[in-house]
């Protein structure tokens, strides 16, 4: 008997959320079909991904980044030179200097830096914070108003300080808000409520569901992904449409197997070549969990993905 394909396609579907402006401008979710499952029904948006860089440069101290950015001394030419690496579809910027722990930069810098780097790129902006949740609220409050009009997305918003967050970021200045959960399904949702109820609309929302490198607990990240992206699409819980954008390289470049040196493990092998590894492991098991957008550190882990979405899409 001759095989018969039945397609997997919903009338529900993921928002579409889109950050930047101009030609520019990318677009994430709006699918109605489980992940890379392009034979059921067309994707509308591809899987993005964006490179990351923090407010003190690159990630420095390995050989491959630190090539690829040398002679770029000042955020905005860091920008400059991630916004340029094959691949990329944006650009997060991370200022974790203004924690209190990494030098407390504040948050008249962080946006003085941050009005340069939207002066000399062109790409879509997505802004991670210092991860301390009194300074974040600040910080994320000012660069909202400093890039008026540029359509960026503000990752994250929390539990702890999503009021501050929606209020300003989305309401005040009408950005894009990333809601941080961390790897529960019913958390993700409850977050996603608060900040509807405070008047900001699931379309100009995103989800940081958390992850982890892979190996690394990441059954966790897989199942609730897949969950969440179940629920939104089979039972239509319009509370789980946003789209999913996981930040990847900041757990796989913190592992043991990315930090060790070579001369402590010489059977495994350069460090670089093992950062890169886990990250595009840990990248590509997020997108075909049902992510859509990963945000990267290594060039090489932006070109790697990128081809693999091309192929897969």
């Amino acid at each position: 008997m001759a095989f018969k394909a039945v397609p997997q396609k919903f009338a529900a579907k993921i928002n579409a959320l889109t950050i930047g402006t101009g030609e520019r401008e990318i677009s994430l979710g709006g699918e109605n079909v489980f992940p890379f499952y392009s034979f059921d029904a067309p994707i509308e948006n591809r899987p993005k991904i964006g490179i990351e860089i923090h407010d003190r440069g690159h990630y420095a101290g390995v050989p491959g980044m630190d090539a690829y950015y040398a002679g770029a001394d000042t955020l905005a030419q860091t920008a400059k030179r991630a916004a340029a690496a094959e691949g990329a579809d944006f650009l997060a910027v991370s200022f974790d200097g203004a924690h209190p722990d990494n030098g407390d930069r504040s948050v008249e810098d962080c946006v003085a830096a941050i009005k340069e780097v939207a002066d000399a790129v062109d790409i879509p902006l997505v802004i991670e914070g210092s991860k301390h949740i009194e300074k974040d609220a600040k910080l994320f409050e000012k660069i909202a108003e400093a890039l008026s009009g540029r359509n960026i997305l503000v990752m994250s918003a929390r539990e702890e300080n999503y009021k501050g967050i929606a209020a300003s970021v989305g309401l005040a200045y009408s950005q894009k808000i990333g809601a941080e959960s961390a790897v529960d399904i019913n958390l993700a949702k409850q977050l996603n409520v608060l900040i509807s109820q405070m008047g900001v609309k699931s379309e100009n929302t995103a989800m940081n569901l958390g992850s982890a490198a892979a190996g690394y607990g990441f059954e966790y990240v897989a199942s609730t992904v897949d969950r969440v992206k179940a629920a939104a699409l089979a039972q239509n819980d319009t509370m789980l449409q946003m789209p999913i954008v996981t930040p990847v390289g900041s757990e796989a470049w913190t592992v043991k197997e990315s930090i060790v040196s070579q001369e402590d493990f010489p059977e495994w092998g350069p460090r670089e070549i093992r950062g890169i590894n886990m990250e595009v492991s840990t990248a590509a098991a997020c997108l075909a969990a049902g992510s859509n957008a990963v945000i990267l550190r290594h060039p090489e882990s932006v070109k790697t993905i990128s081809k693999l979405v091309s192929q897969l899409s």
